[in-house]
């Protein structure tokens, strides 16, 4: 039976604005955030991702979770492109703040984020995320600090500033030996006399004590690209890891962050966002199991922004053909390193031999005439931009709304359009039951 258009919103509207029932509240909540991830990421994936001996294109695991949208846009005073750091405070609080914000209003005043009403409620609570973990969207929903860019004071926030004398965060995965080994303060030591334990090898995250807090860094800064550690454990395992650290009787908040798919935006790298996209694919559908095999946990999936302003069929042709990325066994970072070493003659064989082009395909100015692995790299992401019908509109973000996904206890709440903020009072409201 179809409604009315009138009828059925107020139907929608009467939904969302009923109080939760115990039902809905659940006891465990996950969030993931994918850094960058607007809805062409989504699409291009399932295209990339598809199965070329059927006529079908096969729909993914972002297809079946997809419930709506949500606007991203920063305090209003501050136009409508977000950062990380102001979309970050926004779904850690419920409140809007100006790009570069690290868990702080427009007035520079710290907000209460729903990791420290998580732990303040008693539950345990961690991050796992594949940037450095006092990246931007990790660090707001621990630290208050006025700038993003202030990664020393972030991390040392992460010790220093408690919730009623214990730590914020039980479990930290990620990159970032930089921020926490460094001359003036060596927080490592710090934790680990705290009762942390320490490991720097993911290899070692299945040797963790149960029950005892970690803290784990695998890189000086961010982990390396998803295309540059295939078949090695990455934000899948940390997710793993993580979880298994955190169950217990009165439940845990999650944040789990796929950070690098806005890096590879940012690098217009579409080899680089497809391997990211499958890196979290791959945990999205960990995650959707165990979820849904579970009757105490909510899981919500969105992004903090859409970074590139990502396009198919670039070049007024009605195409897009990823077939030359999906057989790339390094970023086109790496491999511009590696070609960098060769003589200038060489280079155009071993791009060529990466791409699945011939020599002759593979030979432009740029490649021959880069001074630099950084322009080798860029020329290396034209030629790929060109054979696949590629577009880019920018270096930075856009303002498009994000996808938005669910599922488990409570799911239903997340229906529909909504704002970024508005995410983060439903998650507010479950875990302050």
């Amino acid at each position: 039976m179809k409604f009315p258009i009138s009828l059925l919103a107020i139907a929608l509207a009467s939904l969302m604005a009923a109080p939760l029932q115990a039902k809905d509240k659940p006891k465990n909540v996950i969030l993931l955030v994918v850094d960058g991830m607007g809805p062409v990421y989504t699409s291009a994936y399932r295209y990339f991702a598809d199965d070329p001996a059927t006529k079908q294109v096969e729909s993914t695991v972002i297809d079946e979770l997809v419930v709506g949208t949500a606007s991203t846009y920063p305090d209003a005073d501050r136009g409508v492109i977000t950062d990380s750091a102001a979309a970050a405070t926004a779904l850690s609080s419920g409140i809007k703040s100006y790009n570069g914000a690290i868990g702080v209003d427009r007035n520079h005043k710290p907000v209460q984020t729903m990791l420290e009403m998580a732990k303040a409620k008693g539950k345990r609570t961690g991050i796992a995320v594949t940037s450095q973990i006092v990246h931007a969207t990790p660090a707001a929903f621990i630290a208050h600090n006025d700038s993003r860019k202030n990664y020393n004071a972030i991390a040392d926030a992460y010790f220093d500033e408690r919730i009623d004398g214990k730590f914020k965060a039980d479990v930290m995965l990620g990159g970032g030996w930089d921020y926490f080994i460094r001359p003036d303060r060596n927080l490592v030591e710090e934790f680990t006399t705290e009762g942390y334990q320490y490991i720097d090898d993911m290899a070692q995250l299945g040797q963790l004590q149960q029950d005892q807090p970690v803290l784990g860094l695998f890189a000086k800064v961010g982990l390396p690209w998803a295309l540059d550690m295939q078949g090695q454990p990455r934000l899948k395992a940390l997710t793993q890891a993580a979880v298994s650290q955190l169950e217990n009787r009165k439940g845990y908040f999650l944040l789990v962050e796929a950070s690098q798919v806005d890096w590879a935006g940012h690098a217009n790298d579409i080899a680089a966002a497809m391997a990211e996209m499958a890196d979290f694919v791959d945990t999205l559908e960990w995650l959707k199991e165990y979820v849904e095999s579970r009757k105490d946990t909510l899981l919500v999936v969105t992004a903090d922004h859409s970074t590139g302003g990502l396009s198919m069929g670039a070049g007024n042709e009605y195409l897009w053909r990823p077939d030359m990325i999906k057989s790339l066994e390094a970023s086109p970072d790496s491999l511009a390193l590696l070609a960098m070493e060769q003589a200038p003659g060489q280079r155009a064989e071993l791009i060529a031999s990466a791409l699945g082009l011939s020599p002759s395909q593979a030979q432009s100015a740029a490649i021959a005439q880069a001074e630099d692995s950084q322009a080798l790299s860029a020329a290396i992401k034209l030629m790929i931009d060109e054979a696949t019908h590629t577009g880019w509109t920018t270096h930075g973000h856009s303002g498009v709304d994000v996808p938005v996904l669910a599922t488990g206890v409570g799911a239903e709440q997340f229906a529909g359009f909504q704002d970024n903020t508005d995410i983060a009072k439903k998650l507010i409201n479950m875990i302050n039951r």
